[in-house]
This record gives C-alpha cells, structure tokens and sequence, in this order.
C-alpha cells in the first residue's frame, strides 16, 4: 500500500481496549514509546488488530498539535 503521508511509524500493538463505539489502539514504536491511536471498533475488526500484531501508525501532520 502507499500512501501520501510522510509520517509513518511501525510499531507492534501492545493493547486494544474496545469502548461502546471507539477503541484505543496502542502502538509500542520502541524505546519505551506508545502512540495510542483512537478508531471505530469496526475498523479495529476490519483490520483485524490484536495484541502483538504489527501495525503502522500514520500521521496526519496537519492534525498533529505540538506543546512545550
């Protein structure tokens, strides 16, 4: 698959917690770093996520905010 998104960040899945509708899907990138991602649970399904799994976070940069 390709994309147009730059950021793209592979990683190993370390949990998946479904709520009513949504799940948060966390994703260990390494060096002790997780990016938890929140998508429909359908999604998750479709995709067939699990503990363990690899998976690619993709960000989109113009929906990332930035603090210090």
């Amino acid at each position: 698959m390709k994309l147009s998104a730059r950021n793209q960040i592979k990683g190993t899945i370390v949990a998946v917690t479904k709520g009513q509708t949504t799940a948060h899907v966390r994703i260990d990138i390494g060096n002790g770093v997780i990016i938890t991602s929140s998508i429909t649970n359908e999604a998750v399904d479709d995709l067939g996520l699990k503990v363990g799994g690899a998976a690619m976070a993709v960000i989109k940069a113009s929906d990332v905010m930035v603090a210090t």
